[in-house]
């Protein structure tokens, strides 16, 4: 694999990404302040913004992984949505507000589909918060809950957002010139 990072060009940078992360935390924690609380993390992309907020959330939650995809490694969504992990506990679903935490909204396709699976275990709530939003690519009639930044249509690397499984260490958010 060849190191692209040299190429890449700065979109959001650490600590702007860090500073929103926090406001969002805020947010979050403001508006499920003693409710009973399952973060959904979707992986492998949020796991970076999954860790840094729910470090700074202040509430008492669980927390479950799914691991969907549509990209397979191209750099174009195919459509079609392959669950690769389930939720490992289903359980007591009915019990909670479900909050999605997803690295990026593009056309939207993913975070509907997940969003209509976890309805379907009777949770009191299911809520969104994505990093960035691409909503210039959106197909789908879906909105996030809490967005951390609206973007442009580039390819995003970096914060989780990978490039064929690589540069997801990369602390900012980049982009490739095409």
């Amino acid at each position: 694999m060849k190191d692209i990072r040299s190429e890449l060009k700065v979109l959001l940078d650490a600590e702007k990404v860090q500073n929103r992360i926090a406001e969002l935390a805020v947010e979050i924690s403001n508006d499920f302040k003693d409710k009973a609380v399952k973060i959904i993390c979707v992986l492998r992309g949020g796991i970076f913004f999954t860790v840094d907020l729910t470090k700074k959330l202040d509430l008492i939650f669980d927390m479950d992984f799914v691991e969907i995809s549509s990209y397979g490694n191209d750099q174009e969504s195919s459509g079609n949505i392959v669950v690769k992990k389930d939720l490992t506990d289903t359980e007591n679903l009915n019990e909670k507000h479900l909050i999605i935490l997803e690295d990026i909204i593009d056309t939207g396709k993913s975070l509907k589909f997940l969003t209509e699976y976890l309805k379907k275990f009777n949770p009191l709530s299911v809520s969104s918060c994505v990093l960035l939003d691409k909503k210039s690519r959106r197909t789908e009639n879906i909105v996030a809950d809490y967005v951390g930044f609206v973007i442009p249509d580039k390819f995003i690397i970096g914060y989780g957002l990978d490039y064929c499984n690589y540069f997801r260490n990369v602390d900012y958010i980049g982009y490739l010139e095409n």
